[in-house]
């Protein structure tokens, strides 16, 4: 959840303007009374007098706060750097930068003033105001004492930014809430059945239809890898399945599939005590989806999209599956259990192939908290991303750079199929021991998606527990991807 409700777009001026805290960007170079123009004479003096104290140069790390009068309480001026360096996620930190601060001072209005922030193009403006946005999360839910560190409540824009860009950035702010709130419920909560019912509600948006296929069905259907993975819970797994149709009729849909997995002991193969409770975090990859189609549902983009979540608990039992069992995936692959903790590329085996099957998809993406191999290769700062399509996975680079979300590609050659063959079955659900655990993974998912374009993205480092860049929060989950898949689907639009 957050305070902030959104963006205020105000025709008001630096000289009309009451406030409790004004912000002023500044340019490394640029003039201090290019951007005071506006305030009296007296709070020009106080601001010219206060950087002249510190030295403040307009340095991406410097800030100077002065307290004014009763219009305009207090005046935080930022430095944003050498303009000729800023990348578009400067803009979207230094957003963060002012939320941080007013909410360390414990505001509950700001008033930004874009002008003053060199916000060139669409582009830079929604990424500067998705800093303002996003960085006002915070999740209290199960706190007795609701008192809100994030105090800020209105964000008065001046300027007169775009207001459709407003419009999507509040959107797109509000799909990460729901990642990042999805995601932090205990798992006692967020069960696959919780999951089904927060896809229910988008189904009310238009041109969206939600269909949940109960466990019960799974063998029926062929969903055996899926199947054994959810034998072991009491709770039923769910396949849930959001059609979204914005494009032309007959326009093939893009798919984006989520691991769902709500909480994962390991299963026989049972985890380490130590940090288990953090497993309620694996179903990351399915929170990303569902943030995206609520952005879906708000923005309604003009393509088709079928999104499906796998969701199921990984746990020991009388009935789990154990290690050396076979099952019998949804495209007819046999596949050897080796080990019952690597238990999410056995669900998402089975969507990627039913989705393939029966909706013949254009692209298609998955999401992931896969591998712990993935943080010892990329730390939790970037997400893994292998496929089998260089125009897609182009396609997402250039996503990742106008969200700031991080992405590196590994590579996927044919050379990696030995790791996951299998002596007694078509394929293992283990690679090589401890050498290349993020490549087998996404090797062994390869051989479910036929010929269709498509990107497999291990967000296990990026998921939660990242403090950087600045609009993370301190603890929980992040939310992420959303932002740079909404971005990508953008461009998908014809």
């Amino acid at each position: 959840m957050a305070n902030v409700k959104g963006l205020k777009r105000t025709t008001k001026t630096l000289e009309t303007v009451k406030t409790e805290f004004l912000a002023l960007g500044l340019l490394q170079g640029q003039s201090l009374a290019t951007v005071t123009a506006g305030l009296t004479r007296e709070l020009r003096a106080s601001v010219t007098a206060a950087a002249k104290i510190e030295t403040f140069k307009g340095k991406s790390d410097e800030c100077i706060l002065v307290y004014g009068n009763a219009d305009i309480k207090r005046i935080a001026v930022f430095g944003l750097g050498k303009k000729s360096e800023l990348t578009t996620d400067d803009f979207r930190k230094a957003g963060a930068r002012i939320m941080n601060r007013a909410n360390g001072l414990k505001v509950k209005k700001i008033t930004v003033d874009t002008a003053s922030f060199a916000l060139t193009s669409k582009l830079l403006l929604q990424a500067f105001t998705e800093g303002l946005m996003i960085t006002g999360y915070e999740f209290l839910n199960y706190k007795s004492d609701k008192e809100n560190e994030k105090t800020v409540q209105t964000v008065e824009l001046l300027g007169k930014p775009d207001a459709a860009i407003l419009k999507k950035v509040t959107a797109l702010s509000k799909a990460v809430f729901l990642a990042r709130d999805v995601s932090n419920h205990p798992a006692n909560v967020a069960t696959p059945t919780f999951l089904a019912e927060e896809a229910k509600k988008l189904g009310a948006a238009p041109g969206f239809k939600t269909t949940i296929i109960d466990e019960s069905k799974f063998e029926a259907l062929g969903l055996g890898a899926f199947y054994g993975v959810a034998r072991g819970s009491a709770q039923p797994a769910k396949l849930i399945l959001m059609e979204y149709k914005g494009g032309k009729k007959g326009d093939k849909p893009f798919a984006l599939i989520g691991k769902g997995l709500t909480f994962d002991s390991g299963g026989i193969s049972l985890k380490p005590g130590a940090n288990m409770d953090e497993m309620k975090f694996d179903m990351c990859g399915s929170a990303t989806v569902l943030g995206v189609m609520k952005a879906v549902a708000e923005l309604q983009p003009k393509l088709n999209i079928i999104a499906a979540i796998g969701s199921t608990e990984n746990m020991p039992g009388g009935n789990a599956q154990r290690p050396g069992d076979i099952v019998k995936a949804y495209n007819g692959k046999t596949i050897e259990i080796l080990n019952t903790d690597a238990e999410g590329r056995l669900v998402l085996a089975d969507v990627l192939a039913y989705v393939t099957d029966k909706y013949k998809p254009a692209k298609m993406m998955d999401f992931a908290t896969l591998t712990g191999a993935v943080l010892i290769a990329l730390g939790n700062r970037v997400s893994g991303i292998m496929g089998n399509d260089e125009a897609l996975l182009a396609e997402i680079k250039r996503a990742s750079e106008n969200s700031g979300e991080r992405v590196w590609e590994l590579p996927l050659w044919e050379d990696y199929f030995g790791d996951i063959k299998s002596k007694i079955a078509d394929i293992k659900n283990l690679g090589d021991g401890r050498m290349a655990g993020t490549i087998s993974a996404g090797m062994f998912l390869k051989q479910f998606v036929g010929d269709t374009p498509w990107c497999h993205m291990d967000i296990a480092g990026t998921a939660w527990g990242a403090k950087k860049p600045e609009y993370l929060p301190k603890v929980g989950a992040t939310g992420v991807a959303v932002r740079l898949v909404y971005d990508l689907l953008e461009n998908q639009v014809k």
